[in-house]
Parts: C-alpha cells; structure tokens; sequence
C-alpha cells in the first residue's frame, strides 16, 4: 500500500456532545496520523460549496443546514492506504447499519448526524484537503 492522505471531518453533532478526542484518538488507534487539524464554525455558503456535487440530491439543503449548524473538526490524515482506512474506521453512512465498533456507531445517531465525514478518493481527498487548507499550509507538513 502506499502512503497518501484523507480529509476527515468531525461533524456538528459528535463536537457538541464532547466526543472529538475520542474519535481522533480511535483514527490515531486505528493507524492514521493527524498532520494538521482545525476547528470551524462552516458557514451556509462554505457548507454548500463543499457539499456541492450534492446540489441535486433531496438531502442536500437539510445536510448543508446541519454541517454549519455548529463548529465541526477539520483534519488532514495521513498512513497507508489512509482514504481506504478512513472509510473503515468510519463506518457505513446510516450510523443505524454502520458495524459495531465503527465511529459512526459508536457516535453518530443516524444517516445525517452520523459524527464523521471522509474522502472518498483521492482526487476528492485532495480537492477536499486544499478546500480547508492553504498550499502554504500543506507545503509545512511536506516538511
């Protein structure tokens, strides 16, 4: 496997109820190194432009609402095979069909509150990954 990097984002919901350290801590466990890591409050806007290749879907305005509802946890992950990673240790999307152990069972409540988002390839890890951080910014992790 090759090492690359993931975006990963602590929703909403999962910052509310205190759990962010236990969900980095799990990513951290699970094989996955936090290079960079940002707290935020999304605003409408910024919600809908990330969540863009959504526009047409019916869940779209509700998940754009609650992404800039509260502050979320933006990160920059990296390890081998880390998109792949990301998405195990995540779950599936229904928190309610997601395997015992995964974040999203473990924290999320259902498909839209389900704690956690990742990329789901590397072209959308790293458009997402360059959405919330500078060049300048990922040229210091080069380091």
């Amino acid at each position: 496997m090759n090492r690359e990097r993931t975006l990963s984002i602590i929703k909403p919901d999962a910052v509310q109820r205190g759990v962010t350290g236990h969900i980095i801590q799990q990513l951290i466990d699970g094989g996955l190194r936090p290079l960079a890591i940002r707290t935020m409050r999304l605003s409408l806007e910024q919600a809908r432009a990330f969540y863009a290749v959504h526009r047409e879907r019916p869940f779209y305005d509700s998940l754009c609402a609650f992404m800039s509802s509260g502050p979320v946890v933006v990160m920059v992950l990296e390890g081998e095979g880390a998109i792949a990673r990301n998405r195990e240790l995540m779950g599936a999307t229904d928190s309610k069909k997601a395997a015992p152990g995964t974040l999203r069972n473990r924290f999320g409540t259902d498909i839209e509150r389900n704690a956690v988002h990742g990329s789901d390839s590397p072209e959308t890890a790293q458009a997402e990954i360059a959405f919330f951080f500078s060049g300048a910014e990922l040229a210091a992790l080069s380091s």
